[in-house]
């Protein structure tokens, strides 16, 4: 059995390899070529905690993944990490264990990033410059990175949070890597983005419907567990394409599922984003349009970043 650590993991990841993967991902989820059980969650009331067991299998290999990650944002007032977790690989053919990825949040940190900036790249208008992130927490982070890395063309990167030294401390860790402009006018903010990446863990609508301009693209992450909600539900419904990475997971727990719920939006009008980079779905339908992302991760990128990583090792082994 293979054993890595956070600190063995990282290096392993070829930044191109593990996004070509994660786009495989979704697309291969859309064809139904992935086992996708119901999402396992824990929630701990006491502590504002909670627990996602993720698990899938690709038709045809020979492994199947269980990813377990934790969220404890109250943590942070402890001096420790808010998440934590880890990825299991074992046998389709047998049920042995092949692998424990002992990642520690990482592998589900770059994988969301992965998947939020391959959204925008598939759905952002070509001359989009501006990008908004909301939230200063370590995803909203590594969507700074990812966004700044595959989307070379921002002219500008603004990040907002409740807390003002939050977001100066957000900057300064993200300095080696793109230059953070902070902000506390979230309406601003909004109005003048082409791009919205939304990374909070919010319980109530962030966004109103009413501030963002034609034009605008919208990748939401942050509503990955039931009561999480980052949009208000106006937002979601007048939005011209609505793409998910599950009908059946966002409509129940995502974004959008506060639209459906309130009786604004039909699960009909939702495409997965699998069919859009396959191309038997359209994508943005003009430059005016507002489109929406809502994505809740999905158990087909666990298995992607996770035989990324054992790919990597594996080639790194003495032959």
């Amino acid at each position: 059995m293979i054993t890595l650590t956070h600190d063995q993991i990282e290096p392993l990841i070829d930044w191109t390899a593990a996004t070509d993967a994660i786009r495989q991902a979704y697309i291969d989820a859309s064809a139904g070529r992935v086992n996708l059980p119901p999402v396992g969650h824990i929630t701990f009331p006491e502590t504002g905690g909670d627990c996602h067991i993720k698990y899938g299998h690709v038709t045809g290999t020979t492994s199947f993944v269980i990813k377990v990650a934790t969220g404890f944002p109250r943590n942070a007032d402890a001096g420790l990490p808010n998440g934590n977790g880890l990825v299991l690989v074992l046998s389709s053919e047998t049920g042995a264990v092949q692998a424990m990825l002992h990642d520690q949040m990482l592998l589900t940190d770059i994988r969301t990033a992965l998947g939020g900036v391959v959204a925008t790249q598939s759905l952002a208008r070509p001359d989009a410059r501006k990008l908004l992130v909301i939230g200063t927490s370590v995803q909203a982070q590594w969507q700074v990175r990812t966004h700044a890395r595959e989307i070379p063309g921002l002219s500008e990167i603004t990040m907002w949070g409740r807390t003002p030294a939050k977001i100066l401390a957000a900057a300064d860790v993200l300095a080696p890597f793109a230059q953070v402009k902070p902000t506390q006018d979230l309406r601003s903010a909004v109005e003048n983005a082409d791009i919205i990446v939304t990374a909070t863990g919010a319980t109530r609508a962030l966004i109103r419907s009413e501030w963002v301009r034609p034009g605008t693209h919208i990748t939401a992450v942050g509503a990955d567990a039931p009561g999480k909600q980052e949009l208000d539900p106006a937002l979601v419904a007048k939005s011209d394409l609505i793409t998910v990475d599950s009908i059946s997971q966002c409509s129940d727990h995502g974004e959008v599922s506060h639209a459906i719920k309130a009786g604004h939006l039909r699960v009909d009008q939702l495409v997965e984003l699998g069919k859009v980079l396959e191309g038997s779905a359209a994508g943005r339908p003009s430059d005016q349009a507002i489109t929406l992302t809502d994505l809740t991760g999905i158990a087909a990128q666990d298995i992607a970043i996770a035989t990324a990583v054992l790919n990597a090792h594996q080639d790194q082994r003495p032959r």
